[in-house]
């Protein structure tokens, strides 16, 4: 049986953000904001909000239980200044969170109180893609 971690991220995250298109509402502000202060600019793919849902379907499935702060953590980048050294910037929480509400909905994330884990039906999802990715190999 192929698992998450045995086909290569990309393919599994592009695959997923095809399939979620239909069973995620994307929230009308993702069309202006920045996906975390450290930005600068909006996201340039209009696909953004199914790619990092699908993204973070595959976190939860691998490091889950997992929280919106470790997954703002795991996004962010380091922002650059002009005169002292780079800092890391965590990405901003409103779009992870609304995407874990999101994938709840659809069924395949749950909430507990140690963080957020994959149900089965979430499970198995994900393991469809990589099945058919590896297959496509």
């Amino acid at each position: 049986m192929v698992t998450v971690y045995d086909v290569k991220a990309s393919d599994v995250i592009i695959l997923a953000a095809e399939r979620l298109h239909d069973k995620l509402k994307k929230p009308a502000y993702m069309d202006f904001v920045k996906s975390g202060s450290g930005r600068e600019r909006l996201p340039s793919d209009p696909n953004f909000w199914y790619v990092r849902s699908a993204s973070i379907l595959r976190q939860v499935y691998m490091n889950g239980p997992v929280g919106v702060s470790r997954l703002r953590t795991k996004y962010g980048k380091k922002q650059e200044h002009v005169v002292h050294r780079k800092h890391h910037v965590r990405a901003g929480g409103s779009i992870i969170r609304d995407s874990m509400i999101e994938l709840e909905k659809a069924g395949y994330v749950k909430n507990t109180k140690a963080g957020r884990i994959i149900t089965p039906s979430g499970k198995s999802f994900m393991d469809k893609i990589c099945k058919e990715v590896s297959s496509k190999q």
